[in-house]
């Protein structure tokens, strides 16, 4: 009986996991009403490395297919990224982020997430941000981890209509759509 307990959870433990992947030892403790121990000799079985590790290969397993945009340019860390898909990224808000005068984040850094996000899912040598439409939901304060999501969501010749999604422990603060337009040769050559 113990056995096919531990089977089931094992299998839960990873379902969880592909749901989100940046889930904490505590959260899937909580979830599967275990000890955050029983996690941790869980994962260990499952060869399941600690959510830093697991972060760290996604980000540099993303930033190796990077086309559009360097590296150094994104603004957060960038964690997945299927071009001409979806591309996920996380930031943490820090001190210097924080306006003087509310102590709330300044909206340009959520900005500036969700824009090199969606620059960075499209998959061409050069693209620039035509059109960009947003929205702050809730205010963010010092400390907090935002994950963004970028979306394509149509691909109509030369432009990509991305939705972006930015959460603070899942509750979404801040969404974007934009239209990122490629600038390849031929499509410059037709435009003159």
């Amino acid at each position: 009986m113990e056995a096919n307990k531990k089977t089931l959870r094992h299998k839960n433990l990873k379902k969880l996991l592909r749901a989100n992947p940046f889930s904490t030892d505590e959260q899937l403790a909580t979830l599967l009403n275990v000890s955050v121990p029983t996690i941790r000799l869980d994962r260990a079985t499952l060869g399941i490395p600690e959510l830093r590790a697991r972060t760290k290969d996604m980000a540099i397993a993303a930033q190796n297919k990077l086309r559009s945009i360097g590296r150094k340019e994104i603004v957060g860390e960038l964690l997945d990224l299927e071009l001409n898909h979806q591309a996920i990224s996380m930031m943490k808000v820090t001190s210097e982020m924080i306006s003087e005068k509310n102590d709330l984040a300044r909206g340009f850094y959520m900005y500036a997430m969700a824009n090199t996000l969606a620059l960075a899912v499209v998959d061409a040598e050069k693209a620039i941000t035509e059109v960009g439409n947003i929205k702050y939901k809730v205010p963010v304060e010092v400390g907090a981890n935002l994950v963004a999501k970028a979306v394509v969501t149509k691909h109509r010749e030369n432009r990509f209509f991305i939705f972006v999604c930015v959460k603070n422990d899942g509750e979404e603060v801040f969404r974007a759509k934009f239209i990122i337009a490629t600038m390849d040769e031929d499509l410059k050559k037709d435009r003159a």
